[in-house]
């Protein structure tokens, strides 16, 4: 075999190996927020563990302990669709969380997304000056910035003006101190959230790896949201930022796909009320947010 074939199958072997251990991190971390008293057990006086114990997870979910511990262990076993329907039963996993728990564990029959490129189709960007006033921007799955229109600009300069790795909505978030960083206090999670389902598509991959142990590093509020092991596909939010000087901004978030370009999302904020609109132009009109 060449070289080339040897590394070629050594990362395959990584990623593999990759995968196993994030999967095993997901049970663990669902298994330990399942209380007994959830699926009818009686706590005990001598429990330990936080939540279920592993043995508990086998005979709720049908299945042998050894191969239950296996799994969370991260060891090269096969899973059926049906197994993993009892185990996440048991785990009370909603249906985004079944879906990540299948794509973990490469299922047989449960189709996978295929590679999509990260090029942005032209006519996005007109699309995105047509939605001027309204804020709208472009992310990959990473929270990459990849465009966005002037309004956009005004009231996020501190990702806008950015460059390089620098230019990354989420690591902006984390890094960055009260006067930017949005008001509501589960926005971040929502992100991270989103971040981890995008992840199981990209296990391995040095530019997300590398992302995520950058996060890892530099922010506890990183460190405690990934650790929780949550799922959250795309989907409406309410979001509240300080915007000096005119003030808080209220916004509604649609997120939408884009047709040839599976792995960017256009995303749209909408003034909330007749208020939040005039601070909007206001904001505008006076050139953005001031960052100093």
């Amino acid at each position: 075999m060449s070289e080339t074939g040897l590394s070629t199958a050594s990362a395959g072997t990584d990623t593999k190996s990759a995968r196993r251990r994030e999967l095993a991190r997901f049970l663990r971390a669902h298994r330990e927020q399942v209380g007994p008293d959830a699926v009818g057990l009686p706590h005990g006086v001598r429990r330990r563990t936080p939540g279920l114990r592993r043995e508990e997870v086998a005979q709720l979910a049908g299945v042998g302990v050894t191969w239950y511990t296996w799994l969370e262990q991260g060891r090269p076993i096969n899973a059926s669709i049906q197994v993993l329907d009892a185990v996440a039963r048991v785990l009370q996993l909603g249906s985004a969380e079944r879906w990540h728990l299948y794509r973990l564990a490469r299922v047989p029959g449960v189709p996978m997304p295929p590679a999509m490129p990260e090029t942005l189709p032209p006519d996005a960007v007109h699309v995105l000056d047509r939605l001027d006033p309204s804020p709208a921007c472009i992310y990959n799955g990473r929270y990459d910035l990849i465009a966005n229109n002037s309004s956009y600009a005004a009231i996020f300069p501190w990702v806008v003006t950015a460059s390089g790795m620098e230019r990354n909505v989420l690591w902006r978030v984390a890094v960055a101190g009260e006067d930017v960083r949005p008001i509501n206090p589960d926005l971040f999670g929502r992100m991270v959230a989103n971040l981890r389902q995008r992840y199981a598509d990209h296990i391995g991959d040095a530019t997300w790896e590398a992302l995520i142990e950058r996060l890892s590093g530099s922010s506890a509020l990183f460190r405690e949201a990934w650790a929780r092991q949550e799922i959250r596909p795309p989907g409406p939010q309410h979001k509240q930022f300080r915007c000096p000087p005119v003030g808080t901004i209220r916004l509604n978030t649609l997120s939408y796909a884009i047709d040839g370009a599976a792995e960017l999302r256009m995303i749209v904020h909408l003034p909330e009320s007749s208020t939040d609109a005039e601070r909007l132009q206001e904001l505008l009109r006076i050139g953005g947010v001031r960052l100093d």
